[in-house]
């Protein structure tokens, strides 16, 4: 058999385990939050644009 090459009797003994559980998987609302996100920023605007240019820059 050269590269690539495979044997297709090998194809048809090929057994698939297709069961799944329902506990499994990953509840999504086990992991829900509610509540509040608050983001406080002491640079100005002027402080941000000039970090923004010096990134830019950095490019």
């Amino acid at each position: 058999m050269g590269f690539g090459s495979y044997d297709e009797s090998e194809q048809e003994n090929q057994e698939y385990d297709a069961d799944y559980d329902d506990n499994d998987g990953v509840s999504a609302e086990e992991n829900a939050h509610d509540g509040d996100v608050e983001f406080e920023f002491t640079a100005s605007n002027g402080e941000l644009l000039d970090r923004l240019e010096d990134i830019k820059d950095d490019t």
